[in-house]
This record gives C-alpha cells, sequence and structure tokens, in this order.
C-alpha cells in the first residue's frame, strides 16, 4: 500500500517547519526542529544526505533526543537508537459533517488543563506551547476538560489532526470520533485537507478514523527518536 512518489506528507516535518510553521522552529541549514516547548520532533531535508545529518547533530546537541518523521529512515554512523517504530499516514477522504456534540475552542488559558489531560490519557507529545500549532476544541462536562484534539504539523495544503483524547471516564460515547471530525472538518473548511499518523500496532484507532472516513496513504512511516552517539 506504500506510495513511491515524492510528495509533501512524505517528509511532513521538514515541509512544516521550513515552511508555514518556520516561526515555531529553529534551523541549521538542512536540518530543522520544533522549539522544544512547542513539539519534540526535528527534521532534515533528505535523508540520504550526510550534510543534512550532520546539520542535525550541531542542532540537536547532546541533551535532546531527535524525533523524526518520514518513510525509509535507517540508523546513521553518530546516532545512537532510542526507539524505532512504524506509523500509518492516513488523510481525510469522504467524511461526515461532525456529529452535536458541545465543543469549545481551547485557549492558552486552557493549557494547565489540556496538559493535565494529556498527563492521563497519554495521546502523544504535547507541551506548554503545542496549542501555538494550530486550533485545540474541547469538550467539557460540569466545567471539567475530559476530551480534546487539535491540528499539529502544517504543510501547504495539509494540516495534521493529533492529541486526540478522551478521559478513561467518558470514553465510549463517541467524544473522539465527534472531535477529530469536527478538526478534520475545519481543517477542509479553510481549504487545507486533513491528515494523521497512528501507530502500527493501534488498530483500535486505525478502525476508528477508517469508520470516520480516513484512507490509508502511506504504511510504512518511521519514527526515529535518536540521540548523539556518546
Amino acid at each position: 500500500m506504500a506510495t513511491q512518489t515524492t510528495h509533501l506528507l512524505d517528509n511532513i516535518g521538514w515541509n512544516a517547519i521550513a515552511g508555514p510553521q518556520a516561526a515555531l522552529a529553529q534551523r541549521n541549514g538542512l536540518a530543522g526542529r520544533y522549539d522544544l516547548e512547542v513539539a519534540p520532533f526535528s527534521a532534515i531535508a533528505d535523508p540520504s544526505s550526510d550534510e543534512a545529518w550532520a546539520d542535525l547533530a550541531e542542532l540537536a546537541g547532546a541533551s535532546h533526543p531527535a524525533i523524526l518523521f518520514a518513510p525509509g529512515l535507517q540508523e546513521r554512523d553518530g546516532w545512537d537508537i532510542v526507539m524505532h517504530f512504524k506509523c500509518l499516514q492516513m488523510v481525510a477522504g469522504d467524511i461526515a459533517p461532525a456529529p452535536d456534540v458541545e465543543l469549545a475552542d481551547l485557549t492558552p488559558d486552557d493549557v494547565p488543563e489540556m496538559l493535565a489531560l494529556v498527563e492521563a490519557t497519554r495521546p502523544g507529545p504535547f507541551g506548554k506551547r503545542t496549542i501555538e500549532m494550530g486550533r485545540y476544541v474541547g469538550h467539557r462536562s460540569d466545567g471539567k476538560l475530559v476530551a480534546m484534539a487539535g491540528e499539529r504539523m502544517r504543510c501547504d495544503g495539509f494540516t495534521e489532526v493529533s492529541a486526540v483524547c478522551t478521559d478513561e471516564s467518558f470514553r465510549g460515547r463517541g467524544l473522539g470520533g465527534a472531535l477529530t471530525l469536527a478538526v478534520a472538518q475545519s481543517i477542509r473548511a479553510r481549504g487545507d485537507e486533513a491528515f494523521l499518523h497512528v501507530a502500527e500496532e493501534n488498530v483500535t484507532a486505525q478502525r476508528l478514523y477508517l469508520e470516520l472516513g480516513f484512507t490509508v496513504r502511506r504504511d510504512d512511516v518511521d519514527v526515529l527518536i535518536l540521540r548523539r552517539a556518546g
């Protein structure tokens, strides 16, 4: 099912950092990374380029890991692999309108609650300034934030749906699907297309996204978490 043609989404990290989200990131030649309070992700212009890897090594330093998203990533000399796993990359297809669930736009004032929900549910990396990456919406019950979703990496024409999470006591009510569709429809309404990443082993989430109308674009996206050797 893997797509072989070059596409912006094949190197989404670089095309986001070198493109619409440059103000949220740092650059060093052919490498870049988001400001650490925004997101932990790094990127390189060309995974086959020794120069790009050297630029990344200089940018990453010894203190922080580099997290890369791209198909075909492999171990490189001078780096130690902390973790390596596969993701599916899915794009919105014939998605339905979002169900009628009361949603509120989240603001920087909501970040403490968002961080607490992420800590409890573990949907993936989320920091103090991740909210600056795009629009986030949430659902509250008796004033408490119990579910949310929002936007993460963005390149020309495409925006990632991310941080989809629901408090354990509110699962099974369709909130995750409703939030995913609300964010995806909002992205589409402004002229972009929504996409997302889901871990290869997370078949429950894959099934949900397929039911919502997402389709698998690639099934071979590598996620590498690396540290400079030594």
